[in-house]
Order: C-alpha cells, then sequence, then structure tokens
C-alpha cells in the first residue's frame, strides 16, 4: 500500500471530481492521503473534505500566498490546531525563488508557525525553494525537533543530511521522472530509503509525459517505480518502507476506504 504524503485534494481542480480521483488513486495501490492547507481561508474545506474521505490533513500558512494571509491568520491556525488536531502543521517555509523582496515577512510568519508546532507537538510540512540553509538555520535556532516532511525535496546530499538529522523525510515526487533531473536522480539514487517518503503535489508537478494536466495522487505508483529503478530495489520494498516512514511521522493517517 501506498502513500500520497503531499496532495491538494481541496483544489477544485481535483475536489470537484474526489470520487474519480480516489478511485484512480486506489487502484494503483494509493490508499493514505494527507492533504496540506495553504491559507487560512482553506482551513474549513480541507477539514471537511478530510472528514469525508478519511484523508489525513495539514493545516498552515503557505509562503507564497502571502496575499492571502491578514494579520489574524496566525490566530485562526492555532485556533485551528486546537480544535481539529491535523497531522501537522503545513504547508509551510521559505520560497526565495522569486526574490527576497519578501523574505522579512515569510520568515516571521515560518518561525511563528514554527513555534505553534512546538507548542502543539506536531511535526511540519516543509516548502522550500531557493531557501534550504535559511531554513536549516531557523530549525537549528528553534532547536525544532518534531521532524516533518521536506516537500519535493532538491537540496544538495549535506543539505539532506542535515534534515534528516533533525528528523525530517524527503519528499520524492514526479520531478525524477523527468530526463533533465540528472542530479536530483542521483541524489534519491543514494539516499536511505528510510529518510524517504513519496509524493503528489497534485495537481501541480505532473510527471514527464503528463506535463499540461492535473497530476493526481495515482501517480504515486510510478514514483514508487521511478525511486526503486533508481536504488536498485524492488517496488514493493520501497512501498513497504516509504508507508513506513509516511506512518511514523504521521502515526494517526487513516487509510480511505
Amino acid at each position: 500500500m501506498l502513500v500520497d504524503t503531499h496532495c491538494h485534494l481541496d483544489f477544485p481542480i481535483l475536489a470537484d471530481q474526489i470520487g474519480a480521483v480516489v478511485a484512480r488513486a486506489q487502484q494503483c495501490g494509493v490508499t493514505r492521503f494527507v492533504v496540506p492547507a495553504v491559507a487560512a481561508e482553506h482551513f474549513e474545506r480541507v477539514v471537511t473534505l478530510a472528514s469525508h474521505h478519511a484523508f489525513g490533513f495539514a493545516l498552515g500558512l503557505h509562503p507564497c500566498f502571502l496575499s492571502e494571509h491578514s494579520a489574524t491568520s496566525l490566530e485562526v491556525l492555532e485556533q485551528a490546531l486546537q480544535t481539529y488536531q491535523p497531522l501537522a502543521v503545513g504547508e509551510i517555509g521559505l520560497d526565495f525563488y522569486h526574490g527576497l523582496d519578501t523574505s522579512e515577512q515569510q520568515l516571521a510568519l515560518f518561525k511563528a508557525q514554527l513555534r505553534l508546532a512546538k507548542r502543539f507537538e506536531l511535526p511540519v510540512i516543509l516548502h522550500v525553494r531557493k531557501a534550504h540553509d535559511q531554513v536549516l538555520k531557523v530549525l537549528r535556532e528553534l532547536q525544532f525537533q518534531q521532524g516533518g516532511v521536506v516537500h519535493a525535496f532538491s537540496g544538495s546530499a549535506a543539505q539532506a543530511e542535515r534534515y534528516i538529522g533533525f528528523g525530517f523525510k524527503l519528499g520524492v515526487g514526479g520531478v525524477i521522472s523527468h530526463e533533465r533531473a540528472m542530479r536530483v536522480k542521483k541524489l534519491f539514487a543514494a539516499l536511505p530509503l528510510d529518510a524517504l517518503v513519496l509524493e503528489t503535489d497534485a495537481p501541480d508537478m505532473p510527471l514527464q509525459g503528463a506535463q499540461g494536466k492535473p497530476n493526481g495522487p495515482a501517480a504515486v505508483a510510478r514514483v514508487a517505480q521511478l525511486l526503486a529503478d533508481l536504488q536498485g530495489v524492488s517496488v514493493e520494498e520501497v512501498a513497504q518502507r516509504t508507508t513506513a516512514n509516511a506512518l511514523a511521522l504521521f502515526p494517526g493517517l487513516p487509510t480511505t476506504s
């Protein structure tokens, strides 16, 4: 059985056909799903969807959605963590891909959410682009020990080792299907399976050959096979060990019937 540790099934393009999306995934052996929120105004729809379909979920304020966060968003998040008891705080982090113009805002928001995760003793789901060293610095400064997932990891081997030392798993997704992603393929071929979890970022990050189409959690099965090929092990071993990793991080993660 496979786990998609990062899929935005609440996004309308997937939520409007959620029955078919889940059925396709189940046919491919994907039976557990983690749905991270990206903004406070989405918390209710994430929680409602998760309760109806036995999904795991996380609540957080995404760094790329700063324009949707208000002065009260952190208060809303704090209350939601207490009320809904999610599996994790996420999707949170730092994204400096488009420049540093919002870096101070992002850092303040990120640190505040890490403090909430520490208070509620929850892992986090990290979004990190062009900011791995900064994120690692903050984790060290705050002595963050709850661990979590570094979503769509594409950093260096040294950065991977540091995240693993902080108790994090690294998210493996569709990027390893792309012919030009040689550096990332080499990285995931060498990393220990005990440090990895599978994900799609659906409806984003489609695999090679499916560009221009919404991604879905069914694609986890192909990611598992690609990772097995890179590691030189069976797909059954990849499924077993990455699922065990996900359940260790998210012990309350339900199976979708």
